[in-house]
């Protein structure tokens, strides 16, 4: 991801369509926390546009170095490890964007997300989408798109994951899913249900904002 610049409208322009979605849905003045933040655009592009209170965690040190040197509160960390540490309702949102897929335990990880935040952000490929299962049906090999772009030996996705399993995880993880946003590859939101058929077919990825019970 690129960084972001001074001003604003720089911010706009190098962020991701995806990461402008959650800003979007994201109080200002709130306490955040991005979970595999990478160089910290997204929590840069917060304080800049929302005045949030943002913390990271990345398990790169480049990208904390990058984070840390752009006067980010950025720490080296793994998710499927270290999250069991935070306090429960630590922060009002936490991101895990488009890194599910790379967890161990992805359940684990997504119970800690809810536990420690009033509402977690998540995002990740559709393993479902209508291409992959066209390559897979018809070349017979795993299937490289714009948003699975490695091949599959040297994929750092390890936990491949539907638009259906992750809805029938949160319901056997009594999660509450507040909104699901089936989106395109680049990160536009697609106007169908993405807990439907359609959505787990037509969703390049997905995104979910999700909460524990009351």
């Amino acid at each position: 991801m690129n960084g972001a610049t001074e001003n604003g409208g720089g911010a706009a322009s190098a962020i991701r369509v995806d990461l402008r979605l959650i800003a979007d849905m994201t109080e200002p003045g709130s306490r955040v926390l991005d979970v595999g933040c990478g160089d910290g655009v997204l929590l840069a592009y917060l304080a800049q546009t929302k005045q949030t209170d943002g913390r990271g965690v990345e398990l790169s040190m480049a990208g904390v170095s990058r984070s840390v040197r752009s006067g980010l509160s950025v720490i080296q960390g793994d998710a499927d490890t270290d999250l069991k540490d935070y306090p429960t309702g630590a922060f009002d949102y936490v991101v895990l964007s488009q890194t599910l897929q790379a967890m161990r335990r992805p359940r684990d990880v997504v119970e800690n997300l809810v536990r420690i935040s009033r509402y977690a952000i998540v995002s990740f490929p559709n393993f479902a989408y209508w291409r992959v299962r066209m390559a897979l049906m018809f070349c017979g090999k795993m299937p490289v798109t714009d948003t699975l772009t490695h091949a599959w030996y040297d994929t750092p996705n390890i936990h491949h994951c539907t638009v259906k399993d992750f809805v029938e995880t949160c319901r056997d993880s009594n999660i509450i899913i507040e909104k699901a946003i089936p989106l395109t590859r680049n990160g536009d939101a697609i106007h169908l249900s993405a807990t439907g058929w359609l959505g787990n077919l037509f969703a390049e990825q997905a995104m979910f904002v999700l909460r524990r019970p009351d």
